[in-house]
């Protein structure tokens, strides 16, 4: 078994323009005197790789806290792409994945830099897939998200922005990519990982 760990670390992590950045504080240190050590941290819940809960974008929409952990966690398939993804690319996208396996389908992870257009939107909200992730700080044009997240959003497909799938080739993968427990929140940071069966 082999697990790719496809986050980015907190600290140093991407972060959408606009956004603030994580902040660390050093409350206790032992290298200062203290007889343990302790941090605390802040930030946004869209920094790094994170999900977006339909809340993030619709008003009524369902938070962090009411989304079922079958969503984040399960089999999901990992495709290359490189610039934008067109309907036709997203329609090929899913028949690859479901020829391979159809649990797998419900989770696609776009690998390489990508955009997802608003066609191609369209065909991922119409196949009842769970999970949409991309490398990308965000979906749909970098200037311009709203289209896009509003077109997934609405379907219920929860988006997982910035992972990191440089080192994963394309295929099969259980995911888990569980976000915190954070009640009402439009989205959180999680610690995404995949995992490959051993062959």
């Amino acid at each position: 078994m082999k697990i790719y760990d496809i986050s980015q670390e907190v600290f140093c992590c991407q972060v959408y323009a606009g956004d603030p950045k994580p902040e660390k504080r050093v409350l206790c240190s032992m290298e200062k005197g203290s007889s343990y050590n302790l941090t605390a941290f802040s930030m946004c819940a869209h920094n790094g790789t994170h999900i977006d809960a339909p809340f993030h974008f619709i008003k009524d929409g369902k938070t962090v806290d009411s989304i079922g952990l079958d969503t984040f966690v399960g089999m999901a398939y990992v495709a290359e792409h490189h610039g934008i993804v067109s309907a036709d690319d997203a329609t090929e996208i899913l028949e690859k994945a479901k020829k391979q396996n159809a649990e797998a389908a419900k989770r696609i992870l776009i690998k390489g830099e990508a955009e997802v257009s608003s066609d191609a939107a369209k065909v991922f909200a119409a196949s009842n897939i769970l999970l949409l992730g991309n490398e990308s700080q965000t979906f749909g044009p970098e200037n311009a998200p709203m289209e896009v997240h509003l077109t997934l959003l609405e379907a219920g497909v929860v988006l997982l922005e910035g992972i990191r799938l440089a080192e994963v080739s394309e295929g099969v993968y259980f995911l888990n990519a569980a976000p915190l427990n954070l009640s009402g929140a439009d989205g959180s940071p999680c610690r995404a990982i995949l995992i490959a069966a051993e062959r």
